[in-house]
């Protein structure tokens, strides 16, 4: 019985062509399930500077399978307490591995070692995967369940961290 190929966490930095896969993906995927009104998704992607997404303010994890970026995701300040997760993506010949949930819980761990206390993220109303993921994983909502996800927009998740380091927290 073949053995699955071990995955490797690593921190990388925009503009890393390990990351290139994860932002074709989540082209395609946003453009698929919104439609893509004048360039929309592409400059949603590029909306924040590249350095929100390096240490000590952010991060972004890929995951790395037979040399192959698999999965991956970011989180970047949002406040001084609170981390906000963004551009969580796994690819589609590699769902249903649990690999967003370990993407979770790469980017919760580098959220506590850059000394945040809380996580904050949105998700997309036609993104109904990602809707279970986070409550599956302890997110909680910040919107009605039984509303129209639709009329919405962006959902809204909090998540608290457990403290290290007697709760110290990122630098004003």
């Amino acid at each position: 019985m073949a053995q699955a190929p071990e995955l490797t966490a690593r921190a990388v930095l925009i503009g890393d062509p390990r990351l290139a896969p994860l932002f074709a993906g989540l082209t395609a995927e946003y453009t698929q399930r919104y439609g893509d009104r004048n360039g929309s998704v592409a400059q949603e992607l590029d909306r924040f500077p590249a350095h929100e997404f390096s240490d000590p303010l952010g991060r972004f994890v890929i995951l790395e399978e037979a040399g192959r970026t698999v999965a991956g995701g970011a989180l970047r300040r949002y406040d001084q307490h609170t981390a906000e997760l963004k551009r969580i993506w796994t690819h589609e010949e590699h769902r249903r591995r649990g690999l967003a949930r370990r993407v979770l819980i790469e980017l919760e761990r580098a959220a506590t070692e850059l000394g945040y206390t809380q996580i904050f993220l949105t998700t997309g109303p036609r993104q109904p995967e990602a809707l279970k993921l986070y409550l599956n994983a302890g997110y909680q909502p910040q919107f009605d369940l039984a509303a129209d996800l639709d009329g919405i927009g962006h959902l809204p998740f909090t998540k608290q961290l457990p403290a290290i380091n007697g709760g110290a927290t990122i630098g004003v």
